[in-house]
């Protein structure tokens, strides 16, 4: 749970630094950037499962 709040902290953080220098904010557009992190995340899942699967 911590490293959750760390992480958001640290997103805040440097989104109030870059919007303070008028700097575009380095992520890219919300809802495709949700999907290719929730993408990232289903497969180190996948490739975890398949290793202990099929490999162990």
């Amino acid at each position: 749970m911590s490293e959750i709040l760390l992480a958001l902290f640290a997103g805040t953080l440097v989104g109030i630094i870059f919007s303070a220098v008028k700097l575009p904010l380095p992520a890219p557009p919300v809802l495709s950037g949700i999907m290719g992190i929730v993408g990232i995340y289903i497969g180190g899942m996948a490739y975890q499962w398949i290793m202990e699967k099929f490999f162990s």
